[in-house]
């Protein structure tokens, strides 16, 4: 292969073309986002998942693959439409496994626990890819996506030396936000980037803490990542907000606006998160 490795994104596509075999696709229905998300990375998407809408707006997925259907809600999906499907297969994360006993008439139901914690989250996240790959019929896809990702990380590690600490949030509301450190997706990025994450505080399984902005406060020195998407109406208010206009990064133009990025995702998400970050960083 002599194509040169241009950005995350853009590898893992060129990669997987490369390395996936003519298969025949396996159908499989969704109501998790990670799940989905590297379906479409592998080169077969689901045919059908939950809250689409939502799911492009909390993830920046904006086009899906054709023919991709709506299913309903993720908590009380449409098991009538998941029937017409036809599908293989449904997998869901731990969280919507009380609905496993109903779709289990529709086809097999399996849970994949990216988000459970026990081993370090990037080897879950290699072991669903893993996973979602050998149910698609091409196990080569799924070293191609890891490949290429480390690769990229790697690649960018080299170019992020004296970068600042950083806090990475989002915004639940005007007043209180989502911070991530350990057992997160971007934290884990953070990681192989080779930067540094100032918020050490204890966090759930999702990697956050939830917390009041003045908080923030306490850390005069980072830059501040703030993940979209905003909460409804916070664009128009966010340059009216006192106190964020009074914390420190703030003030000297230490903050850092990435467009939406899934925080629960799987490979696809960390490559977008490290490639927007990286970009972000080496354009101040």
């Amino acid at each position: 292969m002599t194509r040169r490795l241009r950005n995350g994104l853009f590898a893992l596509i060129c990669l997987i073309s490369l390395f996936s075999q003519a298969i025949a696709s396996t159908a499989i229905v969704t109501l998790d986002w990670t799940i989905a998300e590297t379906l479409i990375a592998l080169d077969n998407p689901p045919v059908g998942l939950a809250e689409i809408p939502q799911y492009q707006r909390w993830a920046g997925a904006e086009q899906l693959p054709t023919g991709v259907v709506d299913v309903g809600l993720r908590a009380q999906p449409n098991r009538e439409l998941m029937a017409q499907l036809a599908p293989d297969h449904i997998l869901l994360s731990p969280l919507y496994m009380r609905l496993s006993e109903q779709l289990s008439t529709v086809a097999p139901v399996t849970a994949l626990d990216t988000y459970q914690l026990g081993e370090p989250l990037w080897q879950r996240l290699e072991r669903t890819t893993h996973t979602l790959a050998a149910l698609s019929g091409s196990k080569d896809a799924a070293v191609a996506m890891i490949n290429a990702l480390e690769t990229y990380l790697d690649q960018k590690k080299t170019q992020l030396e004296e970068q600042p600490s950083l806090l990475v949030v989002q915004f639940i509301d005007a007043r209180h936000l989502r911070v991530f450190g350990e057992h997160s997706l971007f934290q884990a990025v953070l990681e192989r980037l080779g930067l540094s994450n100032v918020w050490q505080h204890p966090t759930n399984q999702w990697g956050f803490s939830t917390v009041a902005l003045e908080e923030l406060l306490s850390y005069p020195d980072a830059a501040i990542v703030v993940v979209e998407p905003l909460p409804a109406g916070m664009s128009d208010r966010f340059s009216n907000n006192a106190l964020w206009q009074h914390l420190p990064a703030v003030q000297a133009g230490r903050v850092i606006r990435l467009p939406a990025v899934w925080s629960f995702g799987g490979f696809p998400s960390a490559a977008r998160f490290a490639e927007l970050l990286s970009e972000a960083l080496l354009a101040r």
